[in-house]
Parts: structure tokens; C-alpha cells; sequence
């Protein structure tokens, strides 16, 4: 009876890239990290990062990547063990789940830390080109927001001013403010308040789509609408 052969070198990277591209297939979150993964790394050249900003921010990548992909694998083999409800099972994919969470989180912290002065040099130099605008302005906004909500509901006859409809009321007036908030806030705290301005926005809007009282189309198109209106009334007026 002839033994199994031992898997050579070879064989060992195409198993561990066939594990790869199937997680990718199967794992929604994975594809979002690898995407995300792309884009920070395109991001980190065009603002030439140095070389130990880039290393950390590798470390960081794979850190993501290692940890969603090690969650996959204890849930796959927690699922194949039972098959039945199971306190103790549940409790080590809650376990994996947060250590991706650490993770992500760890990963956010790294890219802040490493492109906010880049990205709040750049955008001072370019809003720093117009005047100080005055507050009134940011009212004048979200006012006229406001008003092209409704008129635009009105128009469809679809929702009411707070509820339902194409656009979503609550995501323009938050993208509205998360862009006067850009504008108004001074240069050298400009990036981290628009960085949370822009993040209590998103939540606003995904808040909408989960209740099931909008569509992810009609808050996209909320939050368009809040950011331009706001975005022409401070480069016209300022």
C-alpha cells in the first residue's frame, strides 16, 4: 500500500492561493478589505508616504486581511463540527469577530495617523484660497437644503418631508453639514472635524437604509444633494 505523497513546495503556495481566491469568492468583507487595501495603497504613492509610513501601513494591511481570513476559517470548521445551536460555538466566532474588529480598528488609526497632516496640508492650501465665510452661511445651506428636499418630493409626490421619498431629508442636511463644517473649521483642525463631520454622516445615511425608510439610491442622492448645494453656496458667497 503505497503512502501519500508529501505535497511539495509548489504545491503548498497553490493551496494557500486557492484558499485566498476563495475567500474572496465567498467573503464579502474580504473583497471590501482587499478594495479598500488598493486604494489606501494608490493613495499612500500619490502623497509619497515615506518608507517607514509605508511599512506600517503593510503591517497594518495585512493585520486586516490575516484576521478576517482566520475569522472565515474558524467559522467554517466551527460550522462543519455541529450542526446544532451552541453557546460555546457561538462564542468563539464572536471572539474571531472581534479580533477583526481590533484589527480594522488598529488599521483606521494607522491611516489616520499617517495621511491626516498630508491630506490637511493639501486641502489647506486649497481652501485656504478663499475667505473666511462667514457662519451665516452654513444656516443659509441648510436651509436651502432643506428647501430642495422638499421641493424635490414634492415633485416625485413620493415621502414626506421626514420620511420616505426620493431624497432622503436626513442624509442631505448631514452631508450638508459635514461640508460646511469642512469649510468653516480653521486649518490646523480642519482635517480631523471634517474626518468626523463625514463619518456621523455616513452613519446618519446607513441609519435610513437599515430602518428601510430609504433606498441606498435616494440617500446617495441626499447626500449629493447636501454637499453640492453647500459646496456652491460657500465657493460663491465666500
Amino acid at each position: 500500500m503505497s503512502s501519500r505523497r508529501a505535497p511539495t513546495i509548489f504545491d503548498s503556495f497553490n493551496y494557500a492561493f486557492e484558499g485566498i481566491i476563495h475567500v474572496l469568492r465567498t467573503q464579502r468583507n474580504l473583497r471590501i478589505h482587499f478594495a479598500i487595501a488598493v486604494v489606501v495603497l494608490v493613495f499612500a504613492l500619490v502623497v509619497n508616504v515615506t518608507r517607514f509610513e509605508l511599512i506600517v501601513l503593510l503591517i497594518a494591511i495585512a493585520f486586516v486581511l490575516i484576521a478576517e481570513m482566520l475569522n472565515t476559517a474558524i467559522e467554517a470548521a466551527i460550522d462543519i463540527a455541529t450542526t446544532s445551536f451552541d453557546p460555546m460555538a457561538k462564542l468563539a466566532k464572536d471572539i474571531a469577530a472581534g479580533a477583526v474588529l481590533i484589527a480594522s480598528v488598529n488599521a483606521l488609526a494607522v491611516g489616520y495617523l499617517v495621511f491626516s497632516n498630508k491630506i490637511a496640508d493639501r486641502s489647506s492650501t486649497l481652501l485656504e484660497r478663499l475667505r473666511q465665510a462667514p457662519a451665516e452661511l452654513t444656516l443659509v445651506a441648510l436651509v436651502l437644503t432643506v428647501i430642495l428636499v422638499i421641493a424635490t418630493k414634492a415633485y416625485t409626490g413620493r415621502g414626506t418631508p421626514l420620511r420616505g421619498g426620493i431624497p432622503s431629508g436626513h442624509a442631505a442636511v448631514a452631508f450638508a453639514a459635514w461640508m460646511a463644517a469642512t469649510y468653516v473649521a480653521d486649518a490646523k483642525h480642519r482635517f480631523l472635524i471634517s474626518s468626523l463631520a463625514l463619518i456621523i454622516a455616513f452613519l446618519v445615511a446607513q441609519t435610513r437604509v437599515e430602518s428601510g425608510v430609504h433606498s441606498a439610491l435616494e440617500v446617495t442622492y441626499g447626500a449629493l444633494m447636501g454637499a453640492l448645494v453647500t459646496l456652491v453656496v460657500f465657493q460663491v458667497f465666500s
